[in-house]
């Protein structure tokens, strides 16, 4: 065995006769496909057992030999082996090769993380010795490249340089050499010039922990190999590797050339080509395509950019190009409208949700991200609306689902004279159906089921997302949520009773809200008590409020919904009521079973892109970026490709659509405001009321271009009763219980009377929604959402990504203390700044994290939002301690608040957190476990079918 491929431990004065007898063999089938990188550039195969024997090895040298007949020696050594593989294996793809250095790394980390501080010393000692020895005898290794002809030929690598040069030219802090040097350690001898590039990237992805600009690096790198993978499928001649400064004279060409592919294989909409193609493509900016960082660009390289035979086709700038024309079919100006439109995406001002993305100008336009939907109660309806389920969620659609109206377990079905078996049963189909079908293969299915807290299953429905019980009876891949009666709240206050009833008995409730329910609710209950009623069931409202938080901590379900306020300031209660929410909390508009199924279409503004170089939010700006967003968002709704016939009833007679934020917190460190303060609070107030005076504003003027939605009439709107207005409905309603500042800054009287006089082309206009994904495509923080760390590793469906706070290094360079100590502090202490001495605590307080962040700063910030937005708000909550005491506070705050819903609750949970590369030794404490949320089910942590 070359000393190249096991332990540097493998000293000549080690007796090795008895190690094959010592060490346990290991089964390598499974990791037949990696191989591994010698120091010379050669491969050999990946063998788990050398590991095990480098190991065992590393005892010998430290304890002696009787160290090998150790049952616990044998039993760590192939623990940590196998901790070892699973490291390397999450580090790289099938095929890929491993660097003998990279095993080495592992071998270290676990030894020192399993407490081994001996062995491993002796291990880390050896390496460096070795190392030494090779530095001033090893020759570089000639490595050779097969090209795509087949020929073997020397590396070219200047020509590697200049690449990397190219991408990093313009960033400041990065460095060629660096990533060269790195990059050398996974080139080996007959490598496929297709896969440098590859390596490039990897080398620049590793940096980023220590430089933020290396994502941009990184991005720069991919887009290398995009254009070579367009030019190839496309072939319009160009025969020349294609740089980042040549694309200002090849996009013309490329663009119309592109256009006419995509329509040849009926990717995308004939009605393309009728655009002046060549006045568009002039005016596309392939400068912008150096904004991405290397998340956003991987992100839309998998999922967003058009394929054919696998093969990438679409270049950044035509995929922002491509989705405004798609948005401008309609227009009569269809060039102009369409670079309104992608000047503002691809300068990220403004973002269109991920269905919009995904369809916009193809032969399938499904552009709407949200679906709400009411079960009924009857087995031709229940499985129609599964069939639904399934029709909406095929073309990238979230679902909300209306339990409420099945009947309950134990009620009687006068068909069959027999017993139902309650709601459980049709929802574990309604969440299989989410698994089978998988919105086009794109992404996971996903769907939340809400049920009213009055319904004889409110029990059985709390527990459907816990892991024991009989399996048959829980959805683990369905999101749920409780839809509550401020009725119920109040009694949980008075610590009174709570009576559950089956719906088909009480069939009202259902479609009652406010006073009208409670009125109903407890003649109800009176009949009840008289023995009327055939199914109910009295509980403890206080000890049904603990099992919804109980279930909640431990499960992150159900959510936590507020049905009255959803109800009583819907601008369309004169035609329907909001029976649930959407998949993220946010949308709350009316449905009605087997008529119409509730339909929002969603984009979202980049706030940070509207804060100017003086610190203020430029109103100008915000003011066109709405107006132009708004009306993207409206066309959205005649565009639309609708898969099922009650969707488009309800979309065309209500027109509503959902305008949102992200960037939220990158806006604060630009202001240099603290999450967790009154000035935070302050402008989250005062930046939603711009947004949504313009956004309401911005419906009128659609509504004198192009009428009025449909049932305007006696709508809030038709009443001048605004978003703001409403809250005086709630309090009339609520009494004591609401408390909420009412302040506003601008002159609404104008507007109402507008509204009153013009009409409205909406019924309703904002929604701030998750963003999970289009703000890692901006670059930007998601949504409202405080930083979750300074530096952590996100998981998504393209892989996993180094993100650091770049504000924060920022900040840090210019007090001069970012530095390699800086970095291995950052990575011990989880991205977490209040145990690093050397910071400044103003600083510590203006990036506190998620868990850091006292959680009332959030309900409070939403509630001053949620006074002006005529829907919701996908709202988590983070709370590094939970208990039973705060829960009930904090849920509690946010009905008082006037909150219409709540999203995940977050809480701390010990987490798989990479640490390879800190310099434990230096820590003498006890190492701390990376603490991260309860993810969501979908797309590893991303809820992320509305955004």
């Amino acid at each position: 065995m070359s000393s190249d491929l096991i332990t540097p431990l493998d000293a000549p004065h080690f007796d090795h006769s008895h190690d094959d007898d010592d060490v346990e063999t290991l089964d390598n089938t499974a990791l037949s496909h990696y191989a591994v990188i010698r120091r010379n550039g050669q491969l050999t195969a990946f063998d788990a057992n050398k590991i095990a024997m480098a190991m065992t090895k590393a005892f010998l040298e430290v304890e002696g030999y009787s160290a090998t007949r150790s049952t616990r020696i044998k039993h760590t050594v192939k623990s940590l082996t196998e901790q070892v593989v699973q490291k390397l294996m999450a580090q790289v793809s099938t095929h890929q090769k491993i660097h003998i250095e990279t095993i080495q790394d592992q071998v270290e980390l676990a030894l020192m993380a399993a407490g081994e501080h001996k062995v491993a010393r002796a291990y880390v000692l050896y390496r460096e010795q070795h190392a030494k020895i090779r530095a001033a005898t090893a020759q570089k290794p000639l490595i050779h490249v097969k090209n795509a002809r087949g020929e073997i030929l020397p590396l070219d690598e200047p020509k590697i340089a200049q690449r990397v040069a190219q991408a990093c030219r313009d960033l400041s802090d990065v460095d060629v050499d660096v990533i060269m040097q790195a990059s050398f350690r996974n080139l080996y001898d007959g490598i496929a010039e297709e896969d440098i590039n590859q390596v490039l990237i990897m080398a620049a992805r590793t940096l980023i922990e220590s430089e933020p600009n290396y994502s941009y690096v990184a991005a720069r790198l991919l887009l290398d190999d995009l254009r070579r993978e367009t030019f190839t499928q496309i072939h319009i001649g160009i025969a020349e590797e294609i740089t980042a400064d040549m694309m200002n004279e090849y996009y013309v060409d490329y663009f119309q050339a592109y256009i006419h592919y995509g329509i040849e294989r009926e990717l995308l909409d004939p009605r393309l080509a009728e655009y002046d193609l060549t006045q568009l493509a002039a005016c596309i900016k392939p400068e912008r395509d150096l904004q991405f960082t290397y998340l956003g660009l991987q992100t839309l390289y998998d999922r967003y950019f058009l394929h054919w035979d696998q093969v990438r086709f679409e270049l950044p700038q035509a995929f922002f190009m491509r989705v405004a024309m798609g948005l401008a079919l309609n227009e009569s100006q269809r060039e102009q409208r369409t670079l309104e439109f992608y000047d503002l995406l691809s300068h990220f001002d403004f973002m269109s949700s991920t269905p919009t993305l995904f369809n916009s100008g193809t032969l399938r336009p499904q552009l709407s991200s949200c679906f709400l939907t009411t079960i009924p109660d009857d087995l031709e309806g229940i499985f129609g609306a599964i069939r639904d389920n399934a029709l909406l969620q095929k073309w990238a659609g979230g679902l909300g689902n209306d339990w409420t109206p099945v009947r309950g377990m134990g009620s009687l079905i006068k068909g069959t004279n027999g017993q139902s078996q309650g709601i459980v049963p049709f929802m574990k189909v309604a969440n299989d159906t989410l698994i089978a079908v998988n919105q086009g293969g794109k992404r996971k299915g996903s769907g939340c089921a809400y049920l009213e807290t009055w319904h004889i299953d409110i029990e059985e429905f709390l527990e459907l997302r816990k892991n024991t019980g009989d399996e048959r009876r829980r959805t683990h891949d369905m999101n749920t949520a409780n839809w509550i009666p401020d009725l119920f709240m109040e009694r949980v206050h008075l610590d009174q009773e709570w009576t559950l009833f089956s719906p088909h008995e009480v069939p009202d409730l259902h479609e009652r809200y406010g006073d009208d329910f409670k009125i109903a609710y407890t003649q109800y209950e009176q009949m009840a008590a008289e023995g009327k009623i055939r199914l109910s069931k009295k509980v403890s409202a206080v000890g049904l409020w603990r099992k919804m938080l109980t279930m909640l901590f431990e499960t992150g379900h159900p959510w936590i919904t507020f049905k009255d306020p959803c109800n009583i300031r819907n601008p369309q209660q004169h035609v329907g009521v909001v029976h649930s929410s959407n998949l993220c909390t946010e949308i709350t508009l009316n449905t009605k079973a087997n008529e119409e199924i509730a339909v929002c279409n969603l984009g979202s503004i980049n706030l940070v892109a509207h804060i100017n170089e003086q610190g203020q939010l430029d109103e100008e700006k915000l003011a066109r970026t709405v107006q132009i967003a708004m009306r993207m968002l409206d066309n959205v709704i005649d565009i639309n490709y609708y898969s099922v016939s009650t969707a488009q009833t309800a979309n065309l007679r209500h027109r509503p659509v959902g305008l949102g934020l992200m960037g939220f917190q990158d806006a604060l460190y630009r202001l240099r405001l603290p999450y967790a303060s009154e000035a935070a609070i302050e402008f989250a107030d005062y930046s939603m009321e711009f947004i949504s005076y313009q956004a309401i504003y911005t419906s009128t003027l659609l509504a004198e271009e192009r009428g009025c939605y449909s049932t305007f009439k006696g709508s809030l709107w038709s009443q001048g009763i605004l978003p703001i207005d409403s809250l005086q409905l709630l309090a009339q309603s609520r009494g004591h219980y609401l408390s909420l500042s009412l302040a506003q800054r601008l002159d609404w009287n104008g507007l109402r009377e507008r509204v009153k006089t013009v009409g409205m082309r909406n019924s309703n206009c904002m929604a701030i929604a998750p963003t999970a994904t289009i703000s890692n495509i901006c670059g930007v923080s998601q949504s409202i959402e405080p930083a979750f760390q300074n530096l952590f590793v996100k998981s998504n469906l393209s892989g996993e990504f180094t993100v650091i706070n770049s504000w924060l290094v920022a900040d840090l360079k210019k007090l001069g203390i970012w530095d390699d100590v800086m970095v291995n502090d950052l990575k011990y202490f989880d991205g977490h700044l209040a145990s690093i001495a050397r910071i400044p605590d103003d600083m510590k307080r203006l990036y506190q994290t998620a868990f850091e962040i006292e959680s009332s700063y959030l309900i409070e910030a939403a509630a001053r939002r949620q006074k002006w937005l005529d829907q919701a708000q996908s709202l988590n909550l983070y709370m590094a301690q939970p208990a039973g005491r705060k829960l009930d506070s904090l849920y509690k705050l946010a009905w008082i608040r006037g909150l219409k819903t709540t999203y995940y609750l977050r809480t701390l949970g010990a987490t798989h957190v990479e640490k390879s590369t800190v310099n434990l030794p230096n820590y003498q404490q006890p190492m701390e476990t990376l603490m991260s949320p309860n993810s969501c089910n979908l797309d590893g942590g991303e809820c992320e079918a509305c955004q």
